[in-house]
């Protein structure tokens, strides 16, 4: 099996299974989105989503939350994984789009990845879901997964496993394959002990035949 017939058998699966094509956070609009995303950085979706309803009430724009302090948002995220930093980039992040992008969510990675908070990961995210762009925010998730079915081969970081991945996955389907990458590795291809028995990829999983397969 060559690594681009690889690629199209899983791409067809997804398609084929109408697999979701949605991040787990709640939001309602850009800056909700990225104001999430920031805050989900090791942290669950579900935890994110207890605490942004009440941030979102009470700091719905960037510019509401641009004239707030670390110490105050602090206590609306304290139960968010490393709530000092957060709170810090959160504020860091609003006053910088409001006074160098005039309040508007920008649409290129390079541009985003200049706020408080916002790594390549998620820039890439924003550019994907907020602009349809093709880009490929690789998490661990998506990070362990691609590696496992075998559509990157030793990457040795996020951004060598994002190049492999856009060369291979057309760009109609960067966005959506983000996701999908994303749900299997949480719900499906766990990092400790992964659900081989439950995948509906072990034909085409490197993984499974060359370290499961030979053990059964």
């Amino acid at each position: 099996m060559t690594k681009q017939e690889r690629y199209d058998s899983i791409l067809n699966y997804f398609q084929q299974n109408d697999s979701p094509t949605e991040t787990e956070l709640h939001y309602e609009n850009p800056f909700q989105l990225l104001v999430s995303v920031i805050l989900s950085a090791q942290c669950t979706d579900k935890r994110v989503n207890m605490v942004t309803p009440k941030l979102f009430t009470d700091y719905p724009t960037a510019e509401a939350l641009a004239v707030s302090t670390p110490e105050v948002i602090f206590k609306y995220i304290r139960s968010i994984s490393y709530p000092n930093n957060k709170a810090k980039h959160l504020v860091g992040m609003a006053q910088m789009l409001v006074k160098d992008f005039k309040s508007k969510i920008p649409n290129e990675v390079d541009e985003l990845v200049k706020l408080p908070g916002v790594g390549r990961k998620t820039a890439n995210v924003i550019a994907s879901v907020v602009y349809d762009k093709p880009t490929m925010a690789v998490d661990t998730h998506v990070f362990r997964v691609s590696a496992r079915l075998g559509l990157t081969t030793n990457a040795k970081n996020v951004l060598q496993a994002e190049k492999q991945l856009i060369k291979f996955i057309p760009e109609e389907l960067v966005p959506k394959a983000h996701h999908w990458l994303i749900l299997h590795g949480r719900y499906v291809c766990l990092a400790r002990k992964p659900l081989c028995e439950k995948c509906a990829l072990t034909h085409w999983c490197k993984y499974f035949t060359t370290k499961v397969k030979t053990k059964i």
